[in-house]
């Protein structure tokens, strides 16, 4: 990586010195175009965020997290970002000539993708600057956007966005009730016999474009999921058997769930009956920090008893163990699928020290975690038995 991003102005255009970076040799992609698409949205990516940090805000963050990026770009252009409760996405494109925005549907019709203002970013690498050629809001991509079922985009002619990006932060400020999204409808559930299949078949690397093999709803559902995203992007590189739990505790956590924030920990639990400190046992589990309505909490998951009984628990509680975790807050598990089953949430009705479920679980068994108010930056994630 070299200089940071030097801003010099072009018309109304905001033109950047591009940061240079490697190729990164951390990440595979499974296609040649997935390799070029995921180092030309790092290039935007890191100058813009630079940029951004130093002129705009230093709070703004990649969205939903940095860990979840190379599955998206494996299948799919563009990179979303989070700044004052607001969310904008990146759309790099290497034309020469940009008369128009083409915005993927993923990013438009996606429920938990929609963004508030979509950004043309034209990338010069022989000359080494990028411009953000244009904006537009999620409104008005829906309602002025032609939308070309061949490649799943909504495009929109230059003559209907706005080349000035002074003009997005002043009507952010100073008009906060504008409608900036469009409804959207929901996506129907997807059974998990079917987002198998659809991981099986989608999993070959022979598939050039993964996002156009399938019905766009059947699509839009399998990616918004996290896990299933996560583990598509897993089997497209010849990852067949997704870590588990239990190889986390044994052989140390994966680099993807340590960029989520998971580690290893001791954790001290009362043996079964007993109160004294004398009966307490330290079990390895796994942490991670969330942070819930500006509060930083932590998410415990360890396992409980013999080993036979295959019992597993999950705790929530406040970093800080004087805070109480506050009336109304909701620790859920869910299958793969997002499906209900009994006993599977605990609910604060009084301030309280601790949330727990625990769930008796076969190996190879897959459970999504929920808390309610959401995290900040929340997606979700499959963790496996």
């Amino acid at each position: 990586m070299f200089d940071a991003a030097v801003v010099f102005p072009v018309d109304n255009d905001l033109v950047l010195e591009m940061i240079q970076i490697s190729p990164s040799l951390e990440h595979n992609y499974s296609t040649a175009g997935g390799y070029q698409r995921a180092w030309l949205n790092q290039v935007c990516l890191t100058t813009f965020l630079d940029w951004l940090h130093e002129e705009i805000t230093p709070h703004a963050r990649v969205h939903p997290q940095t860990a979840a990026l190379p599955s998206v770009w494996e299948v799919v252009n563009g990179t979303a970002m989070s700044f004052d409760n607001s969310r904008l996405v990146l759309i790099p494109t290497l034309a020469m000539d940009v008369d128009e925005l083409r915005v993927p549907q993923e990013w438009v019709d996606i429920p938990e993708w929609v963004a508030d203002y979509y950004l043309g970013v034209q990338l010069n690498s022989d000359e080494g600057w990028m411009r953000v050629f244009g904006y537009t809001t999620h409104q008005q991509l829906k309602t002025l956007g032609v939308y070309d079922p061949g490649d799943r985009t909504y495009s929109l002619e230059s003559d209907y966005l706005i080349p000035d990006l002074n003009v997005l932060w002043i009507n952010h400020q100073l008009a906060p009730e504008e409608i900036r999204r469009a409804p959207v409808a929901s996506l129907p559930p997807l059974p998990q016999t079917q987002a198998d299949n659809l991981l099986q078949r989608l999993s070959n690397a022979d598939i050039k474009f993964p996002r156009l093999e399938v019905p766009f709803p059947l699509w839009g559902a399998l990616i918004a999921h996290g896990g299933w995203r996560q583990h598509l992007y897993e089997l497209r590189q010849g990852i067949v058997q997704p870590a588990s739990i239990g190889q986390w505790l044994q052989e140390g956590v994966s680099n993807f769930a340590q960029q989520l924030g998971w580690e290893r920990r001791q954790f001290l639990a009362l043996s079964s009956g007993m109160r004294s400190l004398e009966s307490q046992a330290a079990i390895l589990g796994l942490s991670r920090q969330i942070l819930v309505s500006g509060n930083t909490y932590e998410l415990r998951v360890f396992p409980k008893g013999h080993p036979d009984e295959k019992i597993w628990r999950f705790e929530l509680r406040n970093i800080n163990p004087e805070n109480l975790i506050p009336v109304g807050f909701q620790l859920r598990l869910l299958t793969e699928d997002l499906q209900l089953f009994p006993n599977n949430e605990d609910t604060a009705t009084t301030p309280v020290d601790e949330l727990y479920v625990e769930v008796m679980l076969e190996p190879g068994e897959g459970l999504v975690w929920e808390v309610t108010p959401l995290p900040a930056e929340y997606e979700r994630e499959i963790l496996r038995f």
